[in-house]
Formats: C-alpha cells, structure tokens, sequence
C-alpha cells in the first residue's frame, strides 16, 4: 500500500500511471564534513566511519556486498538492504554516481565533485563544483530519460538532511523542527544551532541564487540530482526517492530551473519516502512537503515489526528510517506487484547473508 502524505489527489495520479512498470534506479552519493561532528548524524557507528557510510551503500548497490554492511552506533544496519532488495527482486538498472566523495567507489560513475567543507564554514563547495555537478546532473539526467521506463534517483550523504535544513532556510522555507534524521528523536537543537551558524558565516545576500546557496550550505549530491530531476522531467516521470534530504532537492530544483530558464515539468515528479518518516513523531514531513508545494510526498507502508532480525526491528522504534532510495523503492516495488509482505521476506532473506553485529 502507498501512503499519500502530501497532495494525494496528484500523489495518486503520478502512481496510477507506473503501476506495473518497473523503474531504473540512480544513487547519488557524496560527503560532507558536517558529518563528522559527533552527535550530527547516526548514519555511522562513529563520526570517523561516516567518511565511508557512503562507499559501503555503494558497494553494496553495486555488487551486493561490501567490506562492512554500514550501520548506525547501535548496530542497526543501513536502509541499503531494502534498496538492494527491491534491485534485486525486480531486477532494476543500477547506476551510483559519486558526486564527491573521500574515497573512490568502485564501478560508480564519477561527477568530478568533490567532499563538502562543514556547514560551519558557511563555504561548503566552490562555485565551480557545484556548477559543474548541475550540469553533470543535467546531461545524465537526460541521457537516463532515453531509457525509458520512469527513473527513481536515491541519495546517500551522511549529515545530508541538515544540510537540507540549511538549504531550504535559505531558499525562505520554514523548515526547523520538521527535517527528519537518523536518530530516534530528531537532534533538531544541535542542526538549527549549525545551521544559525553556517547562515551567519555564508552572509548570502536576500537574492542569493540556488547554486550560491548551494556553495554556501550545500552537500554536493544535491545539485547532481536536481540536474538529474529538472532534465529527466521533461521526459519521463520521476521518483526522489527519500525523505526529507529529497524535499530540499525538489525545492530547490525549482529555483535551479527558474533562475538558469529551463523550465521543468514538476508534475512528473514525486518523492516517495519511508512510513518511519512520514510518521516521525519527532519531526513533519508533511507539513515540511506542503511549506515547500512543489511535488507530492508518497510513503511506503513497509513495517519490521515482524522481521525474523531485532536490527530491522529497530526502525520501528524509529532508528535509521530512510536513505539510499529505500522508501522510493519499496514504492517502486508495491507498483511492480510486490507487496509488503513479500518485500519483508526478500529483505529478511538478504540480510541473512550478513552477520549482524547484536543491537544494544
């Protein structure tokens, strides 16, 4: 079952038409060093392994294993078993894009980006880069659209929704308390202090434009995949698959397409997330979605309550949640006829090849 969170009556539309049909999947992966201060971000057992949460998801998509299965500090393991569950089970097109990352991932197609400085900086990517990812963005995004089918895109950039959060204030949306995160309670104290900071330092004038706020507070994923969405839109549909970090991409998509005079179609496009952040008590993504107006919030109603693992039964009490496409490709999964039921088993069966460290 899908969950329509925001904008059902389009929600509806956009998933009306791709019942039956498969999509192909792109991941975004990047760095930022935000991710390194403690406490930020609980997509890595320490902040120093947060370096290489990105390069294990990778890997993982790629080639369905890894040196270590990324997990969070309580032993809970990435939202990448879903992903490449779903890759799996309906035999999906994988493409994983480095768009700036620490260390080099293997057979991922490289952007010519590079790691984001801390938000604290409020410099985060040079101008040139964050030009250059959008228009890497741009040409994939039209070359993944002469495929066909419809095109999911998953990101994975440890500390990426703060710098969602610092983004879309910037972009004039009201978004504290409403960004999700990987802890069980949303650290929204700790990412508005950041991002007050970050704001101060980067001193954007009121009419900065996205790719300047970009510079300043972004991750360098995010002009990737805007590029990849605005391009990809005016021929096929598309599904930002995530939470939160995904919201932020399509708002400021739509300032990206305005300023450079591209024109985009938003009524391809939907972001489609996890049921565990759309009903995050400590956070709205709903409410976040309708601030911004731009494109229906979709959620899978995916549960681990009776997953044969404790580590998967842990999202239920609200730990990880979303990332790597997970909850846009469960989506994609329900409209290629495979329920939640026998998603849950795919995913138990997979991990099973893992050997789980035991959750505390």
């Amino acid at each position: 079952m899908v969950i329509y969170c925001f904008d059902p009556e389009r929600g509806r539309r956009w998933t009306e038409r791709l019942t039956g049909i498969r999509p192909q999947f792109a991941c975004v992966l990047g760095f930022t060093e935000t991710a390194l201060i403690p406490g930020i971000s609980a997509a890595g057992l320490t902040p120093e392994a947060r370096r290489f949460t990105a390069l294990g998801d990778g890997e993982v998509l790629l080639a369905g294993r890894s040196a270590r299965l990324p997990s969070a500090p309580e032993g809970y393991p990435s939202p990448v078993v879903i992903s490449r569950a779903v890759v799996e089970l309906l035999g999906l097109p994988v493409r994983v894009f480095d768009a700036g990352l620490p260390e080099t991932c293997k057979d991922a197609v490289h952007l010519g980006g590079s790691p984001a400085r801390c938000l604290s900086t409020g410099r985060a990517l040079a101008p040139d880069t964050v030009a250059h990812l959008f228009s890497q963005g741009l040409a994939w995004g039209e070359r993944l659209a002469d495929e066909g089918g419809y095109l999911a895109i998953g990101e994975c950039v440890a500390g990426g929704t703060t710098t969602a959060l610092a983004v879309l204030r910037a972009l004039g949306h009201a978004a504290d308390g409403l960004v999700s995160s990987s802890h069980p309670r949303c650290n929204h104290t700790q990412k508005g202090a950041l991002v007050d900071l970050a704001l101060q330092k980067a001193d954007l004038p009121i009419d900065a434009s996205a790719l300047a706020i970009l510079a300043a507070l972004g991750d360098p994923a995010q002009p990737a995949i805007a590029g990849m969405a605005i391009a990809a839109s005016h021929r096929v549909p598309v599904l930002l698959a995530g939470g939160t970090q995904m919201l932020a991409v399509a708002a400021v998509a739509e300032r990206l397409a305005a300023e450079a005079g591209l024109g985009w179609r938003p009524e391809q496009i939907a972001v489609g997330t996890t049921r565990w952040v759309a009903a995050d008590p400590t956070a709205d993504a709903a409410l976040l979605a309708a601030r911004i107006g731009v494109v229906p919030l979709l959620a899978a109603a995916l549960d681990f309550s009776h997953s044969r693992h404790p580590a998967l039964q842990a999202y239920e009490r609200g730990y990880v949640k979303e990332g790597v496409g997970a909850g846009g490709l469960a989506i994609a999964a329900e409209l290629a006829g495979i329920d939640s039921e026998r998603l849950l088993a795919a995913i138990d069966d997979w991990l099973d090849r893992w050997n789980l460290p035991t959750p505390v």
